[in-house]
């Protein structure tokens, strides 16, 4: 116990001393992560080669564990082989990383290297070949079985703590407390080697997290993330090695709750709304969260109290008791179901309605009723002219319709407002268009082979402040859309988006004119 916590406390120091200098390194080399109004939420660019700081910190103790000369620097000595095959595929997933946080790398490559680095360890004798449910049975995987589902698992995890990592320290928080489940599962196991690891990788992060942690000053990279992903992954692996059953695919499935829980609504709700599956959104946990109104800190302390809970109820499973394996299996599966449902996401909340009215599901009706309820919801916050035709263009991507045709009520002088700058004057109005490619206005418009919906604009007080008119052609099949989406909840927020814009450009011109 002594030495664990000399080595502990070895990697927190040290990560405590290199983070700042690796924080400069990282800006002077352009190792920055840019702020942008896509999916990332920190407002100044931030250096983001925090996984280096973090391996530096891992490697550091474990070259002076020979020198201690007790009976774990003996227990290492013998079991330096293991080490290095733990640690050389890691390496390789920390350098895929270090390439990816300066110049990008596709996701069919990082896929790759991640196969590649997997296949190293089941190489190494690090594998899954028996399965067992905690409910009983057991099962022997064939080897080529056992490999794919070793493959499986590393890159799953792996990648799964990486998609968490979108709030200052998250993805780093969320990895400690996955750790301190493998160490506690290790020690009770009886692998002193496997301990050995995950006490250091503890102390690294933790002392990681003193810049990490919001506001953060450094972010985690794919260096970080991917490499702490990895380990999680893979110590995971070599502690349930001497497991006399193989509950340990549960126990860290379980304690892993949180990254595994948001891997897997990311691409539930992207396939239900047709979204790449692969590509990155403003759909998390943690984005849901600010949504509601939490700030970064209160977000993530929140969410830390989740992989709590769930590292609990993991150690839990070390009793083989089947009563209490379900128990805990039920109540973590209504914990999830509640949780989603308080966050209130568009897709489920659009398949359940779906579900609940009979009708038969067509994903492409799907995600096109998703995309009209989320501009919905997006022109609630429009203030200007450019946010408001940017959330229409964004909305006509579903290609639904053929033409567009928005109609502005706005008197003659106020044409030099910024609405002009994306409209054009139509017999004394404004009037901003949209139409798909290799469709002409004029075609559409004095054609009688386009049916159309036209839905007046009315501000609060009862005036009519314009119109949108959609258009599509009378030869193509049934429209997905649901109508009444759009002559419901969207053409009240567009009115009162249209309103709040018009009403400010008045107020701006008035103000000028006196």
């Amino acid at each position: 116990m002594r030495t664990y916590i000399t080595l502990f406390t070895l990697s927190f120091i040290t990560a405590i001393l290199v983070t700042p200098l690796v924080r400069r390194k990282a800006s002077k080399w352009g190792a920055v992560a840019q702020p942008d109004n896509d999916r990332h939420i920190h407002s100044r660019p931030t250096p983001r080669l925090g996984g280096v700081a973090i391996y530096i910190a891992f490697i550091v103790p474990f070259l002076c564990v020979p020198f201690l000369g007790n009976l774990v620097s003996q227990s290492f000595s013998a079991n330096l082989l293991k080490f290095v095959a733990l640690l050389a595929p890691a390496t390789f997933i920390f350098l895929l990383g270090i390439y990816d946080d300066f110049h990008g790398a596709s996701a069919p490559w990082k896929l790759t290297f991640e196969i590649t680095a997997a296949a190293m360890v089941y190489a190494a004798g690090f594998r899954i070949e028996n399965l067992s449910s905690p409910f009983g049975g057991h099962l022997s995987l064939p080897v080529a079985a056992s490999f794919a589902v070793t493959v499986l698992w590393i890159v799953c995890i792996t990648n799964a703590f990486n998609l968490i990592d979108g709030i200052d320290g998250l993805a780093a928080g969320a990895s400690v407390f996955a750790l301190i489940s493998i160490l506690i599962f290790s020690v009770a196991q009886g692998n002193p080697e496997i301990s050995l690891i995950a006490v250091v990788l503890v102390g690294s992060v933790m002392g990681f997290l003193r810049y990490n942690f919001n506001p953060a000053t450094i972010f985690l990279g794919d260096s970080g993330s991917l490499f702490l992903g990895f380990m999680a992954a893979v110590l995971s692996l070599a502690g349930s090695q001497k497991g006399s059953t193989i509950v340990a695919i549960a126990i860290p499935l379980v304690s892993f709750g949180l990254p595994v829980t948001e891997a897997g609504l990311s691409l539930a709700r992207r396939f239900v709304s047709g979204q790449a599956l692969f590509r990155g959104d403003r759909g998390h946990i943690h984005h849901k969260l600010l949504d509601r109104g939490l700030t970064q800190r209160q977000a993530v302390i929140l969410l830390y109290a989740v992989c709590a809970a769930f590292s609990l109820f993991g150690l839990m499973l070390l009793n083989p008791l089947r009563n209490l394996a379900a128990l805990i299996f039920f109540v973590l599966g209504v914990g999830v179901i509640f949780g989603v449902q308080r966050l209130g996401y568009a897709e489920f909340s659009e398949l359940g309605n779906q579900i609940r009215q009979g009708v038969k599901w067509r994903r492409r009706a799907l995600a096109v009723n998703i995309r009209v309820r989320r501009t919905s919801d997006c022109l609630g916050g429009v203030k200007t002219a450019a946010e408001l035709f940017d959330t229409l263009d964004s909305m006509f991507e579903i290609d639904e319709f053929d033409c567009a045709l928005l109609e502005i009520c706005e008197d003659e002088p106020l044409f030099d407002s910024q609405l002009s700058r994306h409209c054009r004057p139509m017999n004394g109005r404004l009037t901003w268009t949209w139409t798909r490619s290799g469709v002409e206005i004029d075609e559409v418009l004095f054609s009688d082979s386009y049916w159309t919906l036209r839905l007046p604009l009315i501000a609060s007080h009862g005036e009519a402040i314009g119109s949108i008119a959609f258009y599509r052609s009378l030869i193509d099949s049934a429209p997905a859309i649901d109508i009444s989406y759009l002559c419901g909840n969207f053409q009240r927020e567009l009115s009162a988006a249209l309103a709040r814009v018009i009403g400010e450009r008045a107020k701006g011109f008035t103000a000028g004119a006196g």
